[in-house]
């Protein structure tokens, strides 16, 4: 099965997307399974892992009725407040909803370069185990040495970053950022997703060689083994189509060996996720 890793559905409200900005206009609507599914069909796309864009329960609750009616959703990646006292007792919960594969918080946006590392947080990170549930790492650059930090607190905890943790593309700072994925590679417990990164490039004049030595860079500290495909559609429509976005990953593995490219674009995601 070839698998998307990470894709969005919203209907769109202009306050509670208010992240989608100018730039980004061609995104300001709906985006719901029945447009998703006519591009899978067109792009041999089988299934997908379907990511929180709110930080609300409603979202989590709205993802897993879109799972429970289109088949083709195979988990979802919900939102809880980590930091609550009853953390448990929520977890506890959702565990009962067997699409409901993990969650992630929008760490990118917290002030606080160290958010990531508080006791609060901490805390709800440890109750994650009990019930099998992943965690999505979404963090910028300066981020990246508290998610180091973090993935060595909890060796048997599964992480996976997104979006290869947004390098700065577009400035072509790279050094930083290598240097601490290379680290964060080294944890058996962390993976990393191939998406999201066109929308850190120039929207309009990227190139794959542009992005290659970031995906080098990714091959080199994560493995086949732990590297999964992902579109972040429809958030990368601002930056070209699904074909386009696919084929800058597929091309980049064309040369690996037909198991590490089917690894790649569907059994990582299936092993990580546990998707049935």
């Amino acid at each position: 099965m070839i698998i998307d890793s990470h894709q969005h559905f919203w209907k769109y409200e202009p306050v509670k997307h208010d992240w989608i900005d100018d730039a980004m206009s061609v995104i300001r609507k709906d985006f719901m399974p029945s447009d998703l599914q006519k591009v899978y069909a067109e792009n041999g796309i089988d299934g997908c892992v379907a990511v929180q864009a709110d930080q609300t329960l409603e979202e989590t609750d709205f993802l897993l009725d879109l799972a429970d009616k289109n088949d083709f959703i195979k988990g979802i990646v919900g939102w809880v407040d980590l930091r609550a006292e009853n953390i448990e007792e929520v977890l506890k919960e959702y565990s009962k909803y067997p699409k409901l594969k993990g969650f992630r918080h929008v760490v990118q946006g917290e002030p606080d370069h160290n958010f990531l590392l508080r006791p609060d947080f901490l805390r709800g990170i440890a109750a994650l185990e009990k019930y099998d549930f992943t965690y999505d790492i979404l963090v910028f650059p300066h981020q990246l040495g508290a998610v180091l930090e973090l993935v060595k607190k909890f060796p048997n905890q599964k992480f996976v970053i997104d979006h290869i943790a947004k390098p700065y593309i577009k400035d072509g700072f790279y050094d930083g950022w290598a240097a601490l994925m290379f680290e964060i590679g080294k944890c058996e417990n962390v993976y990393c997703k191939l998406s999201g990164m066109v929308t850190e490039a120039d929207y309009t004049t990227w190139t794959p060689e542009q992005i290659t030595p970031y995906m080098k860079l990714v091959f080199v500290a994560f493995g086949w083994k732990k590297i999964m495909f992902g579109s972040d559609w429809p958030v990368c429509l601002v930056a070209g189509n699904y074909k386009k976005i696919k084929e800058l990953v597929t091309e980049f593995i064309a040369q690996l060996s037909s198991t590490e490219q089917a690894s790649i674009m569907g059994e990582n995601a299936t092993i990580f996720y546990n998707i049935k």
